[in-house]
């Protein structure tokens, strides 16, 4: 469970700000998100291939 402890005279607009980049930071809707559903290890494998692939091309257009 994150914390956020709000200080004397602080915006609730601005410890909810704190909060929600605190929340980005630990990865943990990434993490549910990844939960939601199964994947199978060769699936992901795949994608993983591909976006490596994706990259690479675009750092080679860059180059040129």
């Amino acid at each position: 469970m994150l914390i956020v402890p709000i200080k004397d005279g602080e915006n609730i607009e601005r410890a909810l700000k704190r909060y929600k980049r605190k929340f980005d930071r630990t990865g943990a809707r990434r993490a549910l998100q990844s939960r939601k559903h199964y994947n199978k290890p060769s699936v992901a494998r795949r994608a993983q291939l591909q976006k490596a692939q994706y990259v690479q091309k675009l750092r080679d257009a860059e180059s040129i």
